[in-house]
């Protein structure tokens, strides 16, 4: 199998899984906003698990990166060393966070209710306490799943995050409707769910999670058990010289993707900053297409970066495959503007509030054209993984989560979320900028600039035609969707029938 085909089958089996992954969520969105019919609780969630995301980077120390980056430094023999002492790092960063997490319970709590110590504080403590385990759980996950990829077994990698996939909506689905229902009809069910369970609660959302990270957990225990407990200490120190940057740069990334969700609430404190996040956060849903995309491709294809960096026409497959990325993303971004006239009912409320979520759609382009230009620059970041000059990762998501602190702190209170996904254009559009300057004079790669432009310019003209001149009308959307389509067919049919019969 040639090395694009065997990426693209890679990418297919790693997409097919995240697509489902976040399909689920995607599809669960409508469960919760009909379940919490006030956009202030789905705002509670969007902020929980903002932080979530933010502490999934802290625990997984850049180990994913480092990981691949090793096994191709040392020697076959060496490749042992490489895991375990991947493992050993994410071990040691989990037991230090659940120390410091029931050290100080009352304290975390406290800050995430915003200081109020009211009844609700009780809730935070519980929340506090089934995050700490959940996330625990995903870190202690993070090298077994890496291992998977790095052995070429998508199918195990698949295989498991169904099952987790599975267990989550499982029980979503039995703790917001079913119990409720056996509760009232069985006693069984009465005295299974007395002391613990209470329905309409935002808490049995975390339940679930929590025993799908602990099921996934369990799953893992094969790979876990070939893991030892040992150090090569110079090894140690050259990976952890690596990652480094990479860990310093992931929270910067997370700061710039989350950020905004976590300051909301303290920006526009009280009900209404809730409520503003709640509706930021369903719309966000929205561009979950893009965003799966973007996951897919970057765990298909950042082994294939590593494993081919010594090819001598690497860097014109590296541009081949930014053309055919940016063309995806255009065409799924213009694809969901068109049909966000039904795509919105998946956000949709309850009863009076129905189209409460819906007053943030007008954002809807700002974020997708967001998700397009973070794909852009995670495929631009291959010239400094490469060239072992992860510094220049420090260096870049470190200028975006300044210049994302410092737009949020001037627009949220002024502009809602509207100044929250604009300060994440600006700072994705100079992360992409300094990327590409600085990747061009360490590692040129000969991308194709004009001509990826050019889609791109194209594309965000048609869906802020679709959004603020024809008022998402479906018909015209779908109309310039398909106009868009034969376009690219006719200026890309030689090139992919070329690129075909070469591989």
């Amino acid at each position: 199998m040639s090395k694009i085909k065997k990426l693209i089958s890679d990418t297919i089996i790693y997409g097919f899984t995240t697509v489902v992954t976040r399909m689920i969520g995607f599809v669960m969105t409508p469960i919760y906003t009909r379940s919490f019919t006030n956009t202030s609780v789905y705002g509670v969630f969007t902020n929980v698990y903002s932080y979530a995301a933010l502490i999934n980077a802290l625990l997984a120390f850049g180990m994913e990166t480092t990981y691949f980056r090793y096994l191709n430094k040392v020697d076959p023999q060496d490749k042992s060393k490489v895991a375990n002492n991947s493992f050993v790092v994410t071990l040691f960063t989990t037991i230090l966070f659940l120390v410091t997490v029931f050290l100080f319970l009352d304290p975390i709590a406290l800050w995430l209710a915003q200081g109020e110590a009211t009844t609700d504080l009780s809730e935070y403590i519980s929340f506090v306490k089934y995050f700490a385990v959940i996330l625990s759980a995903d870190a202690l996950s993070v090298v077994p799943f890496v291992k998977l990829r790095a052995e070429g077994r998508p199918i195990r990698y698949s295989f498991v995050k169904l099952v987790n996939i599975f267990v989550l909506v499982f029980t979503n689905l039995f703790l917001l409707f079913w119990l409720p229902s056996l509760i009232e009809r069985y006693q069984f069910w009465s005295h299974f769910a007395a002391g613990w369970f209470r329905e309409g609660w935002l808490g049995n959302v975390f339940i679930a999670n929590l025993i799908a990270s602990l099921v996934t957990l369990i799953l893992l225990v094969p790979q876990l058990l070939k893991f030892r407990l040992s150090v090569d200490k110079k090894l140690m120190k050259a990976m952890l010289a690596y990652s480094l940057p990479i860990f310093v740069a992931n929270i910067s990334f997370i700061i710039n993707e989350h950020l905004d969700k976590m300051m909301f609430p303290r920006l526009i404190p009280g009900k209404v900053g809730e409520m503003e996040l709640g509706i930021y956060g369903a719309v966000a849903k929205l561009a979950v297409f893009l965003n799966l995309f973007v996951t897919a491709f970057r765990l298909g294809v950042e082994p294939f970066f590593f494993s081919n960096a010594k090819d001598k026409n690497a860097g014109k497959t590296y541009a081949m495959i930014m053309d055919y990325f940016i063309i995806i993303m255009v065409v799924v971004m213009v694809g969901i503007s068109a049909n966000i006239d039904w795509l919105k009912y998946f956000i949709a409320g309850k009863g009076v509030n129905q189209d409460a979520y819906w007053a943030g759609l007008y954002i809807l382009p700002v974020l997708l054209l967001n998700n397009v230009l973070l794909g852009i620059y995670m495929n631009l970041t291959v010239w400094y993984k490469l060239s072992d000059q992860t510094r220049y990762a420090l260096y870049i998501s470190g200028i975006g989560a300044i210049l994302t602190i410092i737009f949020n702190l001037l627009f949220i209170p002024s502009y809602s979320y509207v100044g929250a996904a604009l300060s994440t254009t600006a700072a994705y559009l100079v992360m992409v900028l300094l990327s590409f300057i600085w990747g061009q004079k360490n590692y040129p790669i000969p991308y194709h600039v004009a001509k990826n432009l050019s889609y791109l310019f194209v594309g965000v003209i048609i869906s802020g035609l679709i959004f603020y001149v024809f008022d998402m009308n479906a018909w015209i959307g779908n109309a310039l969707f398909i106009a868009f389509l034969v376009l690219v067919f006719y200026k890309e049919k030689n090139e992919v029938m070329r690129i075909l019969k070469r591989q």
